[in-house]
């Protein structure tokens, strides 16, 4: 079998199971360890997967901070926004997430009926300063700069109150067996809880963090009431996340 054949099962497997365990890959493409072995580490050199003991993981996203990520907001972001946004109807409550994919829905949100918008993050609530229909309604408590979202139990307590028609759910990467996940442990929590409050969650996924694994586990992707994507991704890949009854939208 050539290298590149190799290869390509290795990355079918970790995108079908999401991680690769070295001696069961050798006994289903019946090759050796040593093979396989040898395969994970150029591929990690590579980027294409992470090594860990005795296998791999997919790879985790990078963590920038928030003003970094703004740096790099893009018209791909902005489509999933909009694409969002059009799911709003008039007199809903919805709970927007910290980061730059939500803040794009913020600023497409409409402005000829009126509904509200609870939030946890401060500068989610800024963007909508000048929005005339729309009543805010922000989470305080421990301030995780990160992402610029409250945490901690007064956030909880609070969250606990509300009843959102719909939660637009920020990731920092999404797989369809690990589940959706980001980099920081109480910011996963929060997110979980925001989720088990409300009707429907939403998120928006762009294409570098499908497949992809991050620290801190929120919640199953089959728990999500759909998935908006950007347009143009392979369909194989989508596949896999249809299979789990969630709506797929590209935008």
């Amino acid at each position: 079998m050539l290298t590149t054949q190799r290869k390509s099962l290795i990355l079918d497997m970790l995108r079908r199971e999401g991680q690769v365990v070295a001696k069961r890959a050798a006994e289903e493409f019946s090759l050796s360890e040593d093979t396989i072995r040898r395969d994970l580490r150029e591929m990690a050199a590579e980027g294409l997967l992470r090594r860990v003991h005795g296998g791999a993981m997919p790879i985790s996203p990078d963590l920038p901070d928030l003003s970094a990520r703004r740096a790099v907001s893009s018209d791909v972001k902005q489509r999933l926004g909009r694409a969002a946004a059009d799911m709003v109807k008039p007199g809903q409550t919805i709970f927007l997430d910290g980061g730059t994919s939500t803040a794009e829905i913020a600023r497409a949100l409409p402005r000829d009926f009126a509904f509200t918008v609870v939030t946890h993050s401060p500068t989610i609530a800024a963007e909508l300063e000048h929005h005339p229909m729309v009543e805010v309604i922000l989470i305080g408590g421990r301030l995780y700069k990160h992402s610029m979202v409250a945490t901690g139990a007064a956030a909880m307590a609070q969250i606990a109150l509300m009843r959102p028609d719909i939660f637009f759910l920020g990731v920092t990467a999404a797989h369809p067996v690990r589940g959706l996940s980001t980099g920081d442990f109480e910011e996963a929590a929060i997110k979980r809880h925001i989720a088990a409050c409300s009707a429907e969650t939403i998120t928006l996924v762009t294409e570098e963090k499908l497949d992809a694994v991050s620290p801190h586990v929120i919640m199953p992707v089959s728990a999500l009431s759909g998935m908006i994507v950007q347009e143009g991704i392979d369909e194989e890949r989508l596949a896999s996340y249809r299979a789990l009854g969630i709506a797929l939208l590209e935008a």
